[in-house]
């Protein structure tokens, strides 16, 4: 149930990203700039985004932003992990709004009841949102590029395959014929010396390459890949693929090392794009 006039502050403003306004903007600006829109024939869909500060995946998350230029979405659906407490099922914020120094964005009070209404494991609370960064730092790019809008934010506690799979089947269900935009917010492997979060993160790159989600969820249950937002991947892909959607493409992936040049303990970063 909604809690009314509850607004959650941006926790990771300062420290992910800039607290100031015009700071802010400007560093947006320069990531995207820096970036070549990639052309594609076909309507955006979806969109996997890395969620660390911006410094390290800016330059990643920018891609993918970078596509939506003069796109228009009613609402932007973001399904994130809980990196700092641990609930069974998944959450959907219960309040009205979430903050950033850009400003509120409203959640989409009517998405929210009809997805509870539609899925047993959702439930509507402030589990997994209070500190959490992953869907907060993707909202500052999305409000330079989108303008206009509202989200719904979805958190996975237990990233189990019966909870992923039935998130996915609960979007499809409920976002047919709705004008939407799909992000899952994830990084890759954490770390490990480059080498070895290549050949890790290559393996989820490849999945979703192919637009393979069972398979991605496999591997991550095997341990042959790693990422912290694995099972809000699988979730919003297998939703985009019971939406009809079929084109996937790897937009830019990098690890920190890269930015950092320390490649002995790294975090894989991944933009990737789902279009019709």
């Amino acid at each position: 149930m909604a809690q009314p006039n509850v607004i959650r502050p941006c926790a990771v403003c300062g420290t992910f990203y800039p607290a100031d306004p015009k700071e802010l903007a400007q560093q947006v600006t320069e990531l995207l700039n820096a970036v070549e829109p990639e052309k594609i024939a076909g309507r955006v869909r979806g969109l996997i985004q890395p969620h660390a500060g911006y410094i390290y995946s800016g330059f990643t998350a920018a891609h993918g932003i970078a596509v939506l230029k003069n796109t228009s979405f009613e609402t932007v659906v973001i399904v994130a992990p809980s990196h700092r407490e641990y609930f069974d099922g998944v959450s959907v914020f219960a309040g009205d709004a979430y903050c950033t120094p850009m400003g509120s964005i409203s959640v989409n009070d009517t998405l929210r009841n009809t997805l509870l209404n539609e899925c047993s494991i959702v439930t509507s609370s402030q589990r997994g949102h209070g500190k959490e960064h992953a869907i907060e730092v993707q909202l500052p790019f999305l409000q330079h590029m989108l303008k206009k809008f509202d989200i719904l934010p979805i958190v996975i506690g237990d990233q189990n395959r019966e909870y992923c799979f039935e998130l996915g089947r609960a979007l499809a269900a409920v976002l047919q014929g709705r004008d939407v935009l799909l992000v899952a917010s994830t990084d890759l492997s954490h770390y490990y010396p480059s080498e070895t979060a290549d050949r890790l993160d290559s393996v989820m790159i490849e999945n979703i390459r192919q637009f393979n989600y069972e398979r991605l969820m496999t591997d991550l249950e095997l341990r042959s890949t790693e990422a912290c937002g694995g099972g809000p991947t699988v979730a919003v892909m297998a939703a985009l693929h019971q939406l009809g959607v079929r084109n996937m493409k790897i937009l830019h992936h990098c690890n920190s090392g890269d930015i950092t040049g320390d490649h002995h303990s790294v975090v894989g970063y991944l933009s990737a794009l789902a279009y019709s």
